[in-house]
């Protein structure tokens, strides 16, 4: 088999670029105009070994990258259909490299106006609330009050009700760790119903957690994106699903969290999860880590409604409370819980 064929083989075969093609990502798309191209060439090269003896068969004669075409005395058309060709399956081989490891550009200006951490920020107001947030959840990870917290690695970033600003909070969460020298963060997008991980961040894939856990044929490579933060990687919700909820209660998912504990031990994983008091899902994710945060938006979620959402976390290792959306100093109290960040339980 020739390389040109090996590489149609390739990506004839690969179920990632089908999964994208249906998705109608522009990289799968590319791919297959390339192979059609890559048809071309090789008609080109059959009926141009025919017409020559001057030459050996492609696969004894493929020119060298290092050869220069203005330097051969001798150029038929199956040498210049062969150097074609070449380029077209080194643009192909890029092409499956970009939609399998996918790399994605975060548009730091625009999420600085939109209140966002961002690299450039040094002392803003919103960098220091963050450090007070992080630090014991990184602590409880890494330091020596990690012991004994299973998975404490691992993050939950929560609320009662939609539009309290829990995605805001998990998204600045994960910047803030990300933008320390020696951290990794991995954002999953786990409200599946309503995700907006990826819109926020003005960024586009076309599978996510809902279909590596219906798939088995989608790998956890598949789905992992790399962003121009070194720090920080991101896993968006995927396509709708009527039963995601069963899905993300799975035995699947369930090994899925163990590993990422596990594996990744030197990495904090946060999950924007769906509301409490909204969806089921939050309670299936939450026994799924080691720590919650609860945002609570200020002055308008009730009362009952926060201790609603404390007593579906009763059997969670640690949950820190973060009042979300006010003026008011950060050592102040809210229906007597602390907040900015405030421990609501840690046995």
């Amino acid at each position: 088999m020739s390389i040109i064929e090996k590489a149609l083989s390739k990506a004839g075969s690969d179920s990632l670029i089908s999964q994208a093609l249906e998705a109608n990502s522009p990289e799968a798309e590319e791919i297959v105009e390339i192979d059609e191209e890559q048809d071309k060439l090789i008609a080109e090269i059959n009926k141009a070994d025919r017409e020559s003896n001057l030459f050996k068969s492609f696969e004894e004669n493929e020119v060298s990258d290092d050869d220069d075409d203005d330097d051969n005395y001798f150029n038929p058309p199956k040498e210049k259909a062969k150097v074609k060709a070449k380029a077209s399956i080194k643009k192909q081989s890029q092409s499956i490299d970009k939609l399998s490891n996918q790399y994605v550009e975060i548009d730091w200006t625009r999420l600085e106006e939109m209140g966002f951490v961002s690299p450039g920020d040094i002392n803003t107001q919103a960098i220091e609330e963050y450090r007070n947030l992080k630090r014991p959840l990184v602590e409880n990870a890494f330091g020596l009050n990690s012991v004994g917290i299973p998975r404490g690695n691992l993050i939950l970033v929560t609320s009662s009700v939609p539009e309290e600003g829990k995605t805001f909070t998990a998204i600045n969460l994960a910047l803030s760790i990300a933008n320390e020298r020696d951290k990794q963060v991995l954002l999953i997008d786990a409200d599946v119903a309503r995700p907006s991980v990826a819109k926020t961040l003005g960024i586009e894939y076309p599978i996510g957690l809902i279909d590596y856990l219906e798939n088995d044929d989608i790998a956890y490579a598949d789905i992992e994106v790399k962003t121009n933060m070194p720090g920080l990687t991101l896993i968006t919700a995927g396509k709708l699903h009527k039963h995601s909820t069963e899905l993300l209660s799975s035995n699947k998912m369930a090994a899925f969290a163990e590993e990422l504990s596990n594996r990744y031990p030197d990495r904090i994983v946060i999950f924007d999860s769906p509301p409490l008091l909204a969806a089921t899902q939050g309670d299936v994710l939450a026994k799924l880590v080691g720590q919650i945060v609860l945002v609570i938006e200020a002055e308008r979620t009730l009362q009952s409604m926060v201790k609603a959402s404390v007593d579906k976390l009763a059997d969670c290792e640690v949950v820190l409370a973060v009042l979300n959306k006010t003026k008011i100093g950060l050592v102040d109290l809210y229906y007597g819980y602390g907040y900015g960040y405030g421990r609501y339980g840690h046995k």
